[in-house]
């Protein structure tokens, strides 16, 4: 039996003409939001109060950010804003005791790099490239 796979998953169903049902609900709850703040406040307050609700929810529906919707921008922001939140490094300043380095210690010997000339780091590079093996394997063996 054979069974058709979707193709396009991460793609959502436009229902509302061009809008997604998401979309059609953000766009839907602002507006209606902004409709009852115009007939229960005096026009010019309930513009100042209902201009940043139909943009909050015109950016819910359609402003995307690194790709992601917004709404899970606003999600994390809350998560965040709520949540404990644990800080595991705490920088903590040390004094140098003086007593502990003497004029008698060792000094620091510092350790010998060799350098590779430029044929040579060729030559490295032209082995690691081609992967050079000692037992080959051949079309036969298998």
């Amino acid at each position: 039996m054979r069974f058709q796979v979707p193709q396009f998953i991460e793609v959502e169903d436009k229902i509302f003409g061009p809008l997604t049902f998401k979309q059609f609900i953000y766009v839907a709850g602002g507006a209606g939001l902004s409709v009852i703040l115009f007939l229960f406040l005096p026009r010019i307050l309930a513009i100042i109060i209902a201009l940043p609700i139909v943009l909050f929810s015109a950016a819910l529906a359609f402003y995307k950010i690194n790709g992601k919707p917004f709404v899970n921008i606003v999600e994390a922001f809350v998560k965040y804003t709520l949540t404990n939140k644990l800080y595991i490094w705490k920088k903590e300043d040390k004094k140098i005791d003086s007593t502990q380095y003497s004029k008698d210690s060792k000094p620091i010997q510092q350790v010998y790099v060799p350098k590779l000339s430029e044929s040579r780091l060729k030559e490295l590079t032209w082995s690691l490239d081609i992967k050079e093996n000692q037992n080959p394997v051949t079309e036969n063996d298998n």
